[in-house]
């Protein structure tokens, strides 16, 4: 490479090739992809429904205490009593042995 008075480098001389080290024989100008297939397996739930762990409530837990272990903020204790409506009428009234659904949340919550 050569520099050019204004500092631009010149690269007029540069050649480009490919070489590939699979054999080419007469009759094969392009590549035959009729065996090619794809296939993505998934363990995520359907589109439109977030994954949901469940949790068993041991002694001494709150729902506060449960938010944080799984989303890192006392605060998402409310995502989780409100997934789990069916079996809580009271926040502060979850019993051992309580299966609760653990729904995701959106980072910026």
């Amino acid at each position: 490479m050569i520099s050019t008075r204004d500092n631009k480098p010149d690269f007029s001389g540069v050649r480009s090739s490919t070489d590939s080290s699979a054999p080419r024989s007469a009759g094969q100008g392009k590549a035959d992809f009729s065996r090619v297939s794809s296939r993505t397996d998934s363990s995520a739930e359907q589109v439109g429904e977030p994954a949901t762990q469940t949790y068993v409530v041991q002694r001494g837990d709150t729902l506060s205490h449960i938010a944080q272990h799984f989303y890192g903020k006392a605060s998402g204790w409310r995502e989780i009593y409100e997934a789990n409506r069916d079996q809580l009428d009271d926040p502060d009234r979850i019993q051992s042995g309580q299966v609760l659904k653990i729904p995701q949340i959106s980072p910026e919550r």
